[in-house]
């Protein structure tokens, strides 16, 4: 039986003439999709806006592209369709979505991310005559990544759980509020507009919900002030970052599907899932969310035992009414 499943990460193989989600040779160099959607770029003029790249360079968000066939084009701009009618509606419509819907949507943003990062890489190397070294680990995470996003293009079961989690929240913004994140070394993603926002961790098998069980047990059912959500973006981001496992996964290929299992993220070191949380390094982070707000690193770790929250008081309990003058 031929492979059902593409890794361009076998020859990796990253050009322009390949599709980037079947591998099928492409029939003209201008058979390519954007990154971000169309839709988004316009709504909030991103199009020409500044992208940083990992080496520094800047591009801009309508020059991050993604060579694709017209059949796997066909079948994202259905998947944009009811992603980005979801989005534009608002948080009712975007919390009924399927979590496969989200994720894919968010992993095909994530991925193409990584597909212009590596020919950036690729191109460098070839200008110093080096070769180009990528991380194992890497490559590990962004195949799994790519081969689970072809579950657009195939049926693909995933047995026992998720190796994903899509977490949407009801956010009061403002109309013209935008804010997209990405992480792509530890598979993290945010995204705020409109009066919701989510977070998506893409391979944790749901682990940062249990890691952040009480913070997400005190906001259920709570419409959050936007500083409310990026506490707890810091809180995603910084333990993707402690997360310290490399998760594994066995695909099964079958005629009429794909079975993909998630192996156990217990081993033999029997060392915590999540490594030491360091309240001062967690403090930066936070900093960095929050710098709409000016809250500065000594005024949040002020004191250590309790660094600033604007989700939770004194005594644990949700704050009902945001005071951006005090926490």
């Amino acid at each position: 039986m031929a492979a059902i499943l593409y890794n361009p990460f076998s020859d990796f193989k990253f050009d322009n003439n390949t599709c980037f989600l079947s591998g099928k040779p492409l029939e003209s160099p201008d058979e390519q999709i954007q990154v971000f959607p169309v839709w988004m770029m316009r709504t909030f003029d991103l199009e020409d806006k500044p992208f940083k790249m990992l080496d520094e360079n800047m591009v801009t968000y309508k020059k991050l592209k993604l060579p694709c066939s017209a059949n796997a084009a066909a079948l994202f701009e259905k998947l944009e369709e009811e992603v980005g009618s979801a989005m534009q509606q608002g948080y009712d419509a975007v919390k009924d979505l399927p979590q496969l819907s989200l994720f894919q949507w968010v992993a095909k943003i994530l991925y193409g991310v990584v597909f212009n990062e590596i020919q950036s890489g690729i191109r460098q190397a070839q200008l110093s005559g080096e070769p180009m070294n990528f991380s194992q680990v890497l490559v590990q995470k962004f195949r799994n990544l790519h081969f689970m996003l072809q579950s657009i293009r195939t049926v693909m079961e995933f047995e026992n759980r998720n190796p994903f989690s899509i977490l949407v929240l009801p956010v009061d913004n403002a109309s013209t509020d935008f804010n997209y994140r990405d992480e792509i070394n530890t598979l993290v993603f945010s995204f705020r507009m409109n009066d919701f926002a989510l977070i998506a961790t893409l391979q944790d098998n749901g682990t940062h919900a249990i890691y952040h069980e009480d913070v997400l047990r005190a906001i259920a059912g709570r419409c959050l002030h936007p500083i409310q959500f990026e506490e707890i973006c810091a809180r995603y981001f910084y333990s993707a970052y402690l997360f310290n496992r490399l998760p594994e996964y066995t695909y099964m290929e079958t005629p009429d599907k794909v079975y993909v299992e998630p192996m156990p993220l217990n081993d033999w070191t029997m060392k915590p899932i999540f490594d030491h949380w360091q309240v001062k390094t967690y403090g930066q982070v936070l900093e960095n969310f929050w710098k709409p707000w000016g809250f500065t690193l000594f005024e949040i770790i002020k004191d250590p035992e309790n660094p600033m929250s604007y989700i939770l008081d004194e005594n644990g309990r949700f704050r009902e009414h945001v005071d951006l003058a005090k926490a």
